[in-house]
């Protein structure tokens, strides 16, 4: 067989399909495995580079294809469609990554290590608790508002108004019962967040460059945390702005014939993390609105001609910038100097 440069693999649970090429970009692998013929097979095959679509398990893969001497490169799947033919099958997208992975232009995805993973799904744990915490006390505010008992809102009022569920002889037995339930959960849900969230918070104080990343204002512990987990590998972006754009934090572009167009955010890369960055900034713009806080000139001019959605937004992309600077020169965040060059944008 020739000599093969170049391997793409369309990766499924049980089903692998390989499509390889050699030096004159003629096809000269075409083969289908199955799970447990992978490492045996990659095993005699003499180092390659080796093309995965980034998945749930894509990590996995190429850091096993890696202790075998192969150079594993994962595409997000929005690079390798273009290169996809129709009629598409498992071999047509296996041919798709080995073509895209070729192009000089090509962007690749950092392989993460099984900590940084570990780490992740730590992160992922926190925000669906969170999001099961604010579904069962709006929960358990609807029901009780259906027996006559309102309260305002905010997380510190639903044990209160459990416990006075639990005394009111007006609400029929079943309900409490019912309440009794929902108190029971939400109690158990609080403890295990909170437990999650100190191993986070343990996590924050161990990364040097999480600890710096949350002396930016707007960038608390759990945002610097999920800068530093979702950026293995921030010199893999060549500027600020372009690991903005990854973000999703600036403009569509859609300009033709010499005329500028730009749209709304584009909203691209990861959900989590640009909606972490917006609502810090939120916050730095909602103390700069009641006179706290040490907002930068540049936001203050921003919010006198600017809504405060449009002006957080923008703020984020600052952020973005800045975090990405400070994780890849290792310096400390600057709030003098950032203020000296606030006001000369401003």
């Amino acid at each position: 067989m020739e000599q093969i440069i170049r391997i793409g693999m369309d990766t499924s649970k049980h089903i692998f399909q390989l499509h390889g090429v050699d030096a004159t970009e003629r096809p000269v692998l075409r083969r289908r495995l199955g799970r447990a013929q992978m490492v045996a097979f990659f095993t005699k095959q003499p180092p390659t580079v080796i093309g995965i679509e980034a998945c749930g398990a894509a990590h996995y893969w190429a850091r096993e294809l890696g202790k075998l001497g192969h150079e594993v490169k994962l595409i997000a799947p929005q690079h390798v469609k273009p290169y996809v033919r129709r009629n598409k099958n498992d071999g047509r997208d296996a041919e798709g990554l080995c073509e895209a992975m070729g192009r000089p232009t090509m962007r690749f995805v950092p392989v993460k290590t099984a900590e940084q993973q570990a780490a992740l799904m730590l992160a992922g744990l926190r925000e669906q608790m969170v999001a099961r915490r604010t579904q069962l006390s709006n929960m358990i505010r609807g029901y009780a508002a259906e027996f006559g008992l309102a309260v305002a809102k905010g997380l510190d009022k639903i044990e209160p108004l459990l416990a006075g569920i639990a005394q009111d002889d007006s609400v029929p037995a079943l309900a409490r019962e019912s309440f009794a339930v929902q108190g029971r959960e939400y109690a158990q849900l609080q403890g295990e967040l909170k437990a999650i969230e100190a191993r986070l918070r343990a996590w924050h104080r161990g990364n040097a460059d999480s600890r710096r990343l949350a002396k930016i204002p707007g960038v608390g512990p759990i945002g610097a945390t999920a800068l530093v987990m979702k950026t293995p590998d921030p010199r893999a972006f060549s500027s600020g702005r372009h690991f903005a754009a990854w973000l999703g934090l600036t403009p569509k572009d859609h300009s033709t014939a010499g005329k500028t167009r730009l749209g709304k955010i584009t909203r691209a890369g990861d959900e989590r993390l640009r909606s972490v960055l917006v609502a810090g900034a939120t916050a730095v713009i909602q103390q700069a609105k009641y006179g706290r806080g040490h907002p930068s000139p540049w936001l203050i001019a921003l919010l006198k001609r600017k809504p405060p959605k449009l002006a957080a937004v923008a703020l984020a992309n600052k952020i973005a910038r800045i975090a990405w600077k400070l994780m890849v020169t290792g310096d400390n965040y600057d709030g003098a100097r950032m203020s000296e060059a606030s006001a000369s944008a401003a």
